[in-house]
């Protein structure tokens, strides 16, 4: 409930700052940062009612996520016929992944491996059968890439769900989910409110122009005091929670960074459609990809028994 309220809050506050913004700076346009709260109204809402239900229910979310964020990928790429089958068998991954997460108990040796070793074996091998040597490099380094981060490490924040309640905290996998998308999710949207109103200096202009040393280091700092306000989520001290805050903020900006860098590389603005306002799956994902590995593996090191 605590946690709902102040997703809530934040949100309306967003709202209400771009509205003041526009109407102290008509000159300016703000219309990016509009799409971008709109677009987190409608993520919000659908984020929190697929983790509210079973534990299964979140994982078909996750599973479909990670379905869409592929598929988004897939369709920018530059496949040819002989990848057919092994595209089917990529996307066949999806459920399988999941599968790991579902059983009782979670299979984690499976999880951890079947991706990155089986899966990275099996899809040349299709490849090859389909005896087609022309692009063969490009086709399986492309799809398997986009295994590794669109199904494997999203797959991560799923299996957060699986883990106990720590120790005498009422924080568990699910409220941990919850810390994860929130810090994150925060972080790259004030990355973005502080850039636009204070930045100067450009980390990568080649990659993403928007993005500068004022918006990055403002946005993770806000989003590390934000942090401390849903510790409760978590069974992390006050020092940890910044410092876990700051291994996923960190790793989400590059995450993103990275996704711009794919988008140039197949000169679209977004990956898809599917959220109205801000492009798709992935464009609202990007961060995750990379800080869900690390915190999942951060906190199964360190508070699993």
């Amino acid at each position: 409930m605590r946690m709902g309220l102040l997703v809530l809050t934040v949100l309306v506050v967003a709202s209400a700052v771009v509205a003041v913004m526009r109407r102290k700076k008509p000159d300016k346009d703000f219309s990016e940062l509009s799409a971008r709260v709109r677009a987190w109204w409608i993520m919000a809402a659908v984020f929190f009612g697929a983790i509210a239900v079973s534990n299964r229910i979140s994982l078909i979310f996750f599973a479909l996520m990670s379905f869409w964020a592929m598929k988004e990928f897939v369709t920018l790429l530059k496949t040819r016929p002989a990848d057919h089958h092994a595209l089917v068998l990529t996307f066949l991954a999806v459920p399988i992944q999941y599968l790991w997460i579902a059983l009782d108990p979670p299979w984690y040796g499976m999880f951890i491996i079947f991706i990155p070793v089986y899966m990275l074996l099996s899809l040349p091998v299709r490849m090859v059968l389909s005896k087609e040597t022309r692009g063969f490099v490009d086709s399986a380094s492309q799809i398997q890439w986009g295994l590794m981060i669109f199904v494997f490490g999203l797959s991560h924040m799923a299996y957060l769900l699986t883990l106990p309640t720590f120790g005498q905290t009422n924080a568990n996998g699910r409220t941990l989910v919850l810390f994860l998308v929130f810090v994150v999710e925060m972080s790259d949207v004030l990355q973005y409110i502080w850039g636009k109103t204070l930045g100067r200096h450009k980390i990568i202009p080649a990659v993403s122009p928007n993005k500068t040393w004022e918006g990055f280091i403002g946005g993770i700092t806000t989003a590390m005091l934000l942090s401390l306000a849903i510790r409760f989520l978590t069974p992390f001290t006050i020092p940890e929670t910044l410092l876990v805050s700051l291994l996923i903020t960190v790793a989400g900006f590059f995450g993103g960074a990275v996704m711009s860098a794919v988008k140039r590389d197949f000169g679209v603005k977004d990956f898809g459609s599917v959220i109205p306002g801000h492009g798709g799956m992935l464009d609202r994902v990007d961060s995750l990809c990379y800080a869900a590995p690390l915190f999942f593996h951060y906190v199964r090191y360190f508070h699993v028994d």
